[in-house]
């Protein structure tokens, strides 16, 4: 097995080739007593591919819940019967967010729907809440709205939303377990559409939700394929209510692995924590996972779950000496 890692070095960190998915499993069937060199070889990719900035994001939830998918991790889902209920933001608390966001150093800001697509209100709300945001704060405006049209790409762009979110969500393999109201194929194409326009792609999944090890290789392989400029990389929180809800918690070794692996698979990608990871590695994993390939973060709450402090995880960067990402318009 050490032989991956010697591999990997000459591959991703010298040459800067992501691995292949069998060179993938291979460094996700590595042996505890290795994951310490492990994280090492993919700090050392982030630090020499992407640099030490971290970048930090908030997010907002527009519309929670009532969603008519069936994401089986997800309780914003109308099919199940977890708790969440359809709530809607107006434009002045969206502006607060954004307020808060920056205030943290944040450059980010997300707004995000529980819907399959946007319709027209949920359009026209975005584009107000957008531009209130712009004329009130200077921070990148994000949009994670679901599938979209090609109109709907270049309205956002034309609203000046800087990057959008789009999950693949799980591999292919195991995407029809995960999602049954539409198809993998669709989320592939929003992405696709996204990428060509301009707008930077954000497109990442969860892990922990009963794929094997192979499928994980796969989605790594599967993202790195579709190249998005940020992957957000979540570990499942099973929520009540949801076909999810009673899987257990994915272990920490495995999980530091996957964030150790998914560096590997994309060296100059921008790797963000994203949902799950308090309850998945707690405050030690946290920081190993920081020192392993992550160099972005969500801070605060996400969209029905509860997150670190955000003053927690910004004292963790300052401890570890990792500068937050400036600000940077790029539209």
């Amino acid at each position: 097995m050490t032989d991956i890692l010697e591999r990997a070095r000459t591959k991703v960190l010298d040459d800067g080739e992501g691995l292949s998915y069998d060179e993938l499993v291979e460094v996700l069937q590595l042996p505890d007593d290795q994951i310490p060199e492990l994280l090492e070889l993919a700090h050392g990719v982030r630090m020499k591919h992407c640099g030490p900035e971290i970048e930090v994001e908030g997010i907002i939830s527009l519309k929670t819940g009532g969603c008519p998918e069936d994401c089986h991790f997800c309780s914003q889902s109308g099919q199940f019967t977890s708790p969440v209920r359809s709530v809607w933001l107006d434009i002045p608390q969206l502006v607060k967010a954004a307020e808060e966001t920056a205030a943290t150093g944040a450059t980010e800001f997300c707004i995000v729907a529980a819907v399959r697509g946007p319709d027209e209100r949920l359009m026209s709300q975005v584009r107000d809440g957008i531009k209130a945001i712009q004329e009130a704060v200077d921070i990148n405006v994000a949009c994670s709205l679901g599938m979209l049209t090609q109109e709907q790409v270049d309205d956002l762009k034309a609203m000046g939303v800087h990057r959008y979110n789009h999950n693949l969500e799980a591999a292919k393999s195991y995407f029809p377990s995960v999602v049954t109201t539409h198809s993998y194929e669709e989320r592939w194409e929003t992405c696709e559409m996204v990428r060509e326009s301009g707008m930077e792609l954000c497109c990442g999944g969860l892990v922990g939700m009963g794929e094997t090890l192979e499928q994980r290789a796969e989605l790594a392989s599967q993202l790195a394929e579709l190249d998005p400029h940020e992957v957000p990389l979540n570990f499942l929180n099973p929520r009540p209510g949801t076909p999810f809800g009673d899987l257990p918690i994915m272990d920490s070794a495995d999980a530091l692995r996957t964030i150790a692996a998914f560096r590997l698979a994309m060296p100059r990608t921008v790797l963000r924590y994203a949902g799950g990871r308090e309850l998945t590695l707690g405050d030690l994993g946290t920081r190993d996972g920081l020192l392993g390939g992550i160099n972005a973060v969500i801070v605060g709450n996400y969209l029905t779950t509860l997150g670190r402090n955000a003053d927690e995880d910004l004292t963790l960067l300052s401890d570890l000496k990792m500068p937050i990402k400036e600000l940077a318009k790029t539209l």
